[in-house]
């Protein structure tokens, strides 16, 4: 009967145990998601801001083409052909 009884408190010992394991995990996951969600928005903050730079570069490089910087001629030349060719193509939907 003591056997039993020493089993019985020895699986009482360890699903204590484990129950406070679980619990302590359950805590460091409900942490990780939150930091998880945090750097998330952070990311995509990032992300906006160099989308951002990105087209002020690129305006910046049109206006310093369009002032006569050799660096960037051909880029301009081909956008302002492109442009050229969509204003022809308008112009020819209109014509028919």
């Amino acid at each position: 009967m003591s056997n039993l009884s020493e089993i019985v408190d020895s699986l009482e010992n360890r699903i204590s145990k484990l129950l406070n394991r679980h619990e302590k995990l359950k805590k460091a996951n409900a942490e990780l998601e939150e930091e998880l969600t945090i750097l998330k928005s952070k990311q995509q903050q990032f992300e906006n801001e160099i989308e951002a730079w990105t087209e002020k570069c690129n305006s910046l490089k049109l206006a310093n083409s369009m002032l006569g910087s050799d660096q960037h001629k051909r880029e301009t030349k081909l956008k302002i052909n492109a442009l050229v060719r969509e204003i022809d193509q308008c112009i020819t939907q209109l014509s028919e």
